[in-house]
């Protein structure tokens, strides 16, 4: 029979596992022989039918493998920081995670702070405990390495919450920038469908009882409004069909993903706000990196990973090679025409004054700002763009509708 048990060992780590045995007295007993002080025991078939289904703890198997919300990440980053200036010691009585395990409430969240705790008992440190949880990006993982060698722990933790902060807010004014032309879009095809499924018909009804000559206009409109409605579902295919097709070809080729992301780039209003946010991004990161001690190559080789774009990363890919064998970054950069004149100029300087990890902040700083003026001007243009749009598509409605509206007026004349 299987028995759920709940103990804990000699250093207090807490354990939670499944034991077999014939009855509870074996199952102590066995727990025992492994040093574990049983705490609660319970038939494992029992348990699972007096259990409810949202009482169930879904996340214990692939603990390792949960990604946990940047704000709760980013809560925890900056609560160990603030203890690391305090002085609390997290190598030896680990203070630091017994207060975030006490007040924290995610379970997820709550059972990867008891691994790292027992981890830090055991002897390990506290960047090897988090590179075993997909929670913690490699860049958080290699800064607060860095920290520990460098025995700034609590620096390391500051500038892990800090970038964290910064890449929230990025995303935020992203999203926040696409949220205006999504709803115009979307009114805007939600006033083309009411038109030609509620308005048209009935009109087109009332011409055809006068037998009046309808404009070529008010055909071709009133031709569209009979295939949105009785053929509607060629339109949905044809589009999910192209979202399906985009998809696959980026599964099954890295060349389209390249192009396609290349692309990306170079569309028009979007493309700049893509190009000054990764770049940003990246320098943000470099930046973090080198000054937390991180070596260049191991420093874009992590930048590179964290931008979501396989056109960069291959370009990023190249640099590192180059870099590899001797040849400056500003130099390998220069190439390519995603790192501008500017760009290239700014790092050169860094790396021949010895401050690196400034130029690339200082570049974090600047593309942040053409991001947020790329973002405001675009939302300047939407708006006027968007209008143009509707105000042409209703337009043609209503002409499509008084034009024929002469010619019955005639006919009764």
């Amino acid at each position: 029979m299987n028995y759920q048990y709940s103990a804990v060992n000699t250093a207090h780590g807490r354990f939670h596992g499944t034991v077999n045995a014939v009855n509870k007295e074996e199952a102590i007993e066995n727990l025992m022989k492994q040093g574990l002080t049983v705490l609660e025991l319970n038939d494992s078939e029992t348990n699972e039918e007096n259990v409810s289904v949202w009482d169930k703890d879904l996340t214990e198997q692939d603990i390792h493998k949960v990604k946990i919300p940047k704000k709760m990440l980013l809560g925890m980053l900056n609560q160990m920081a603030l203890m690391m200036r305090a002085g609390v010691s997290i190598t030896t009585a680990t203070e630091a995670t017994d207060v975030m395990i006490s007040s924290q409430k995610d379970k997820a969240m709550k059972k990867i702070l008891q691994e790292i705790r027992q981890n830090l008992l055991n002897g390990s440190t506290i960047s090897a405990s988090m590179s075993k949880f997909k929670a913690f990006p490699e860049i958080i993982v290699s800064m607060i390495r860095s920290g520990e060698e460098n025995g700034h722990l609590d620096v390391a933790f500051d500038r892990c919450a800090s970038l964290q902060e910064k890449g929230m807010t990025l995303k935020a004014k992203l999203r926040g920038a696409l949220i205006y032309p999504c709803i115009l879009l979307c009114l805007t095809i939600a006033l083309v469908i009411i038109m030609n499924i509620f308005v048209f018909p009935s009109f087109a009804n009332i011409f055809r009882s006068f037998g009046a000559q309808l404009p070529a206009l008010t055909k071709g409109v009133m031709a569209f409004s009979n295939f949105l409605i009785h053929q509607w579902y060629i339109i949905v295919g044809i589009i999910v069909a192209i979202i399906a097709g985009y998809k696959i070809a980026r599964h099954v080729s890295k060349s389209f993903v390249v192009h396609s992301d290349a692309g990306k780039l170079k569309f028009p209003l979007f493309g700049n706000i893509n190009r000054f946010s990764l770049l940003a991004r990246f320098c943000r990161i470099m930046s973090s990196l080198i000054d937390a001690g991180v070596n260049v190559v191991r420093s874009l080789q992590i930048s590179r990973n964290t931008v979501p774009n396989s056109a960069i990363q291959a370009q990023l890919n190249q640099v590192i090679e180059d870099v590899k064998v001797g040849v400056p970054i500003n130099a390998s950069m220069a190439r390519f025409p995603t790192f501008d004149s500017l760009f290239v100029s700014m790092i050169k300087a860094g790396e021949e004054s010895g401050m690196l990890g400034n130029s690339f902040k200082k570049l974090a700083d600047l593309y942040g700002k053409r991001a947020d003026e790329s973002i405001k001007q675009m939302m300047s243009l939407m708006e006027p763009i968007m209008i143009i749009i509707v105000g042409v598509i209703v337009g043609i409605v209503i002409i499509s509708i008084v034009m024929p509206m002469f010619g019955i007026y005639s006919i009764i004349k």
